[in-house]
Parts: C-alpha cells; sequence; structure tokens
C-alpha cells in the first residue's frame, strides 16, 4: 500500500511518500519511498506582512502542482496534507487552501498548534523507547514549536508555542513569550523522571548529520551549545561555505538551536535522540489508522 503526507510549514513544504508493508503479524513496516522539501520560506511573509504574497502564493501553486503530478506518477491512491504556523496565521490562508484544491484536487486542512503536537505523537516513537523514563518530543519549525511529553503511562502533556525559527530571525518573540514557555516546561516537567529530548526538524537533522553520530546515538546539550557558539561567530556565507548548507538552512539553524537548548535546559534534560521523524510521519501514521479503520 503507498500512501503519502504533505506538510506545508513556515519555511518548506515536503511530500513524503512511503510504502506500508504487512511483514510481520499485525506489525506494519513503513518504508520511506521519497521525501521531496521545496524552500516555500512562508514565515518570510506572513510573519512580518501578516498574509502570503502574489509572489509566494504562486510558488505555493506551482508546488502543489508538482506534487500532484508526483502522487499521480507514483501511483499513490491516498494522500493526507496540512498546513502549519504561516498558512494558520495568514489572513490570506484559507483563500489559497481553497485555490490548492480547485487548481490541483489536493485537500490541505490548515490545523493548530495542539493539533500538530498530537499528529507527531501519531509517529509512535514512544514506542521503542526505554520504559520508566520521560521524553520530550521537541518539533521546532519557522513559526512555532511543538512540545509533546511522554512517560511511561502515555502522554504527560502537549503544547504549541508561537517561538519559531522564522519568527526569531524577524525578532517577533518576546520575552515575556519565553517566560511563558520556560515556566510551562518547568511546571509541567518537574517530578518526572530522567528526561531525555527528542528532535524533529530539519535543523536538529542538519546537526546530527554534522555531528557523525551513529544513528541512534544521542546529542548532549553541550555538543548543541558548541554548535550554537561556532554557527554565531559565523556570517550566514561563512555557515553556508564551511558546512556546506543551503541558505535556506544556514540562517534559521541558529535560532533552531537556541529553542532546542533552552527547551532541553527547562526540562532537564542533557541529552536529544534525533530518530529523523517528524509531522509527516505523523500524517502518514494517521491515514493508515484512518484506512484501518474503515475495513
Amino acid at each position: 500500500m503507498k500512501l503519502a503526507a504533505i506538510d506545508i510549514g513556515s519555511n518548506a513544504a515536503r511530500l513524503l511518500i512511503t510504502d506500508v508493508r504487512m511483514i510481520k503479524k499485525n506489525k506494519p513496516d513503513f518504508i520511506k519511498s521519497n521525501l521531496i522539501r521545496v524552500p516555500l520560506r512562508l514565515g518570510f511573509d506572513v510573519f512580518e506582512t501578516g498574509e502570503i504574497s502574489p509572489e509566494k502564493t504562486a510558488h505555493i501553486l506551482s508546488t502543489m502542482k508538482a506534487y500532484r503530478h508526483l502522487l499521480d506518477a507514483y501511483e499513490v491512491p491516498r494522500v493526507k496534507a496540512c498546513a502549519t504556523a504561516a498558512m494558520r496565521a495568514a489572513r490570506n490562508g484559507q483563500q489559497i487552501i481553497e485555490q490548492i484544491k480547485k487548481e490541483t484536487g489536493l485537500d490541505i486542512e490548515i490545523i493548530s498548534g495542539d493539533r500538530e503536537a498530537a499528529l507527531i505523537y501519531e509517529s509512535h516513537v514512544a514506542e521503542t523507547l526505554t520504559r520508566g523514563e520521560s521524553y520530550l518530543y521537541i518539533d521546532v519549525g519557522g513559526g512555532s514549536t511543538e512540545l509533546t511529553c511522554f512517560t511511561s503511562e502515555g502522554m504527560a502533556f502537549k503544547h504549541s508555542f508561537n517561538i519559531g525559527t522564522i519568527r526569531l530571525l524577524k525578532q517577533q518573540v518576546t520575552t515575556e513569550q519565553w517566560e511563558e514557555m520556560k515556566d510551562y516546561i518547568r511546571s509541567r516537567t518537574k517530578g518526572l523522571k530522567k528526561m531525555t529530548g527528542i528532535g524533529s526538524g530539519g535543523n536538529i537533522n542538519k546537526v546530527f548529520s554534522l555531528s557523525k553520530r551513529k544513528e541512534g546515538r544521542p546529542l548532549s546539550v553541550e555538543l548543541l551549545r558548541d554548535y550554537y557558539k561556532e554557527f554565531s561567530n559565523m556570517t550566514l556565507g561563512e555557515r553556508m561555505s564551511n558546512f556546506k548548507l543551503r541558505e535556506d538552512r544556514a540562517d534559521v539553524i541558529v535560532p533552531a538551536l537556541l529553542i532546542y537548548m533552552n527547551v532541553l535546559k527547562w526540562a532537564g534534560a542533557e541529552e536529544i535522540l534525533v530518530p529523523k521523524i517528524g509531522l509527516a510521519d505523523g500524517l502518514i501514521q494517521s491515514l493508515y489508522e484512518e484506512i484501518c479503520s474503515q475495513e
């Protein structure tokens, strides 16, 4: 069975195509066939002007048309698509969603921050972790950060904050917002057993790749701090040249690291795992469960 997910974020749009195979009885394997990322950078419009410009709108439409062709080429029968912080905040977000539907047939849902956090939890990453410990799933995007905490008893809390990489670059995150996040995390994680972070998003994935760590090995907060200091002391061009980063990664990786470091510090976590899963994976899981419930 082929399934697909589309995630339109504040920095990029992703199309994930997955083969679902029942190799073990009652336990499906999700095998990624293709992952395509287009840096739309919607947040740079929305968080400054409150809407998506005609130029960005044309870029979104051409991207969605390309995704539609790929879905047809891969013969994918079912797709689940959503848009997050930038489209939520855009005055013309719903209008653009309707235009995409008209021109491509793709149904895209603009989801809330809490719904985004819940969908990320659909990735079932908690099932593979050590019992008796606590984990804080941290998904950092351009417009928001989604937190999902779970223990051996299940989900402890989930929350979305309007603190994201593009908002930070635009200097649109206040001291009060940082304090609100800090107080929330500290109060909700107080008394929980050993806390470990789980990172999601292109920035933490890139840091993991640069670290040369083996799959499954965590990154320390100290290592994140070292990268943050090193990147912060470089120009954008130097980051791109020295670390072979695209421009749309080189600018947001610094504020992303700041968010991860702060969240981990406030939660009392010293390490973060990077399983390279995210919202698109949660969308695939959610779609698969919907299909199973209909059978």
